[in-house]
């Protein structure tokens, strides 16, 4: 998944299958997968939602192309599709970055949207409001003929979206969110591209940010003492804690941190009381990452124990929140999968700030 499969594919391992396909994989997101065959091209989607024991097929046709033989479970997508239905606030970064944000039709709750030019498509009455998302107004979905949804799935219940499909509207599963690394999680601009048939920019933009983000993790290689890092807060009595192998431990430890739980070897959330989080994590440096407290006084009002922390006594305590849009929806939670340079500079200059002189913090800030 390069500039195009007719050049060389620095950036893929591409694999001879049967049949005359070609199969290309990407360099860092383990979740999907592109069959070329011929002129036509398939995506497979090889873990949709966590401990899916079966993946799914999504064969792209032209527009106008006659249909080829195919695999009946492959769910067949004209392309480039112009009219979208998205589902995560994600996926609208993924839009704007291919400059693609006039295909959005519809979205579930869009307040939660901050992007400027998709809340200016809003304003203006060209997307639809589909209700929550566990309950979108299937009338109304109807009702704006989208040329294809792009859903997840947390649980593995696609009851909703399956009655989506039976509608016939193809139904599209994004697993960006199950990937370990920052970067498999960006490079999921190349599977959204393939519907838009923007690949060529997809390979762009990804380039630049995987070399923005290798370029700033080489500036902590050679930190010898590294300040030591906790995040997360308590919900109801359970405190989620990154695992050791998650995403956002790797952003850590590439920052120049030493994060707490990195002896862990699981790559989703863990789940601690409020008891072991403080054992081990009393005298942190830095607490990164408070969910969407604005002040030290909501973080002390929500729970008086949190003040304990040495963090919270010395105010080294940072929101990612620090953006928002005009109806409240976090910049963060919606370009942050697409954009781990900026997360990771960010990262560095709260601990190094040294090292990157001119960055001004961008999802970060201290609370006062």
């Amino acid at each position: 998944m390069f500039l195009s499969f007719s050049i060389s594919l620095t950036c893929c391992k591409k694999q001879e299958a049967s049949n005359d396909e070609i199969t290309l994989t990407p360099e860092y997101a383990r979740g999907f997968v592109i069959h070329q065959n011929g002129d036509y091209k398939e995506i497979e989607v090889k873990q949709p939602f966590p401990n899916s024991t079966a993946s799914y097929r999504y064969l792209l046709i032209p527009q106008n192309a006659e249909l080829p033989m195919h695999d009946p479970e492959a769910q067949l997508v004209r392309v480039p599709v112009k009219r979208m239905v998205c589902t995560s606030t994600s996926h609208i970064a993924l839009l704007d970055l291919l400059e693609a944000t006039s295909t959005l039709v519809g979205f579930p709750t869009t307040d939660l949207v901050s992007s400027p030019k998709a809340r200016a498509r809003i304003d203006s009455g060209y997307v639809t409001d589909l209700g929550m998302d566990s309950e979108i107004n299937m009338e109304s979905l109807l009702s704006i003929a989208p040329d294809m949804v792009m859903g997840y799935s947390i649980t593995g219940d696609m009851i909703k979206l399956s009655k989506v499909k039976e509608m016939g509207i193809p139904v599209i599963i994004n697993g960006e969110y199950l990937e370990d690394h920052p970067l498999g999680r960006a490079e999921w601009i190349k599977f959204m591209a393939y519907f838009l048939g923007r690949e060529h920019q997809a390979d762009s933009i990804f380039h630049q940010v995987k070399v923005a983000y290798e370029t700033s993790k080489g500036l902590t290689m050679n930190i010898q003492i590294k300040p030591t890092v906790l995040t997360g807060i308590l919900y109801g009595d359970t405190w989620f804690m990154p695992g050791g192998q998650n995403y956002a431990s790797t952003m850590f430890q590439d920052a120049g941190y030493r994060y707490l739980w990195d002896d862990d070897l699981s790559t989703g959330f863990i789940k601690l009381s409020f008891e072991s989080v403080y054992e081990r994590g009393q005298d942190a440096d830095y607490w990164i990452g408070v969910g969407s407290f604005g002040s030290m006084a909501e973080l002390q009002n929500a729970e008086k124990r949190y003040a304990l922390f040495r963090p919270f006594i010395d105010t080294q305590v940072y929101t990612y929140d620090a953006r928002k849009g005009s109806t409240g929806g976090s910049e963060y939670l919606e370009l942050g999968y697409s954009r781990p340079d900026i997360i990771l500079k960010d990262l560095i200059k709260i601990a190094h700030p040294d090292l990157l002189p001119d960055h001004e913090l961008y999802f970060h800030r201290r609370l006062e």
